[in-house]
């Protein structure tokens, strides 16, 4: 069966976890919370999976525990014990996030969320990106607002800033990123099958470093029947990452 782009883009995000363990997983949006749900029916099945709010779910949406909001802060937060994937309005080359408002702070253009957890997040564990649709607007060569830290940033703020600071990876529509060069500046890990470097190169304000770029994986026969029959039968995930 032929994998669709929003299919590639879930295990794409199910990847993000692989290694992870028993650590609390907060996949914000569908193809995030697609992604950590089948990352926990295949290969990491201690995720502790987070609704967003007050409770630890099995994939198919069953209770299996209680996390409320000051014991989060106090106990998985500080200690790195947590792996969200976020969304970005705007990201520059050196992962810097922003949810919070497009053009001058004082007189946006735009006002969105807010930094809300950005800021926290960013500083305290891991943190990766869903961008659903890569474009100049959102791959910038830098953000308006910093809401969530990246790694030049976390330099200047000094070691206790960098001592949990991780920003994993970007997936999006296009493929796969991270921050593994010298300058932590971005670089392509895999683009996904049917995208073009120079799809990639149009899509991005910023120089990119494609020099180990491969295929990002297509799902197994498992992972599609997982995909398609279980946890996104209504194929919502299309309506987000159109074939």
């Amino acid at each position: 069966m032929s994998a669709t782009r929003a299919e590639i883009a879930v295990v794409a995000v199910a990847e993000l976890f692989r290694g992870d363990g028993e650590i609390v997983a907060s996949p914000m949006g569908l193809i995030p919370q697609l992604g950590a749900k089948l990352a926990r029916l295949t290969f990491e099945p201690d995720l502790l999976m987070s609704d967003g709010e007050a409770y630890l779910v099995t994939p198919d949406g069953v209770v299996e525990g209680w996390q409320p909001f000051r014991k989060m802060l106090d106990t998985i937060v500080p200690h790195g014990r947590r792996h969200v994937v976020m969304g970005a309005n705007q990201i520059d080359r050196f992962g810097n996030q922003n949810i919070s408002a497009i053009g001058d702070h004082a007189r946006p253009k735009k006002q969105l969320l807010g930094v809300r957890g950005a800021p926290g997040n960013t500083v305290n564990h891991r943190t990766s990106y869903w961008v659903p649709r890569h474009g100049t607007r959102i791959f910038v060569d830098s953000v308006d607002v910093v809401s969530g830290v990246g790694y030049d940033n976390a330099a200047k703020a000094g070691p206790s800033a960098e001592k949990y600071h991780d920003v994993h990876r970007v997936v999006t529509n296009l493929g796969v990123f991270d921050f593994a060069t010298p300058d932590h500046s971005m670089r392509a890990v895999s683009v996904h099958p049917g995208v073009t470097r120079d799809e990639v190169v149009a899509a991005t304000t910023f120089e990119i470093d494609f020099s180990g770029a491969g295929t990002s994986r297509e799902p197994t026969a498992e992972e599609l029947r997982l995909i398609r029959e279980v946890l996104d039968p209504k194929s919502l995930r299309d309506k987000e990452v159109p074939a």
